[in-house]
């Protein structure tokens, strides 16, 4: 049974860092694109960023340049390094894995993890 369980949200203030794990279990997520999405209340859940088994990555343009997707092979776990937070950032954040790559829709991802919240202050 895949379990992909997100850990290390809270309330920042604006230009703040934080950094999401996400630890996978039942799936080898160095065989897997491992995604990161965001849903803020009212709005669709959203793509940014994600690394596939090559160990490339590729990130929304409202993230570029700020967050920084990687992977602990060992652990089998994900991280999302967000700095420079912004209040627009606030969101529910979900790690997400499929075996496809080049990936960055929520239909394209199969195996979804409960999720964690962001709060950026202004």
């Amino acid at each position: 049974q895949v379990q992909l369980v997100e850990s290390g949200g809270g309330l920042v203030q604006t230009g703040g860092s934080l950094r999401l794990s996400c630890a996978a279990s039942g799936l080898t997520t160095i065989a897997y694109t491992m995604g990161w999405f965001r849903q803020a209340p009212g709005k669709e859940r959203e793509f940014v960023a994600r690394i596939w088994s090559g160990g490339n990555t590729f990130y929304a343009d409202s993230v570029k340049g700020r967050f920084t997707i990687s992977r602990d092979n060992a652990k089998n776990t994900v991280y999302l390094q967000m700095n420079s937070l912004k209040p627009e950032d606030t969101a529910v954040y979900y790690c997400a894995a499929t075996l496809g790559s080049r990936r960055s829709t929520v239909e394209q991802y199969d195996y979804w993890g409960q999720g964690t919240q962001v709060t950026v202050s202004s």
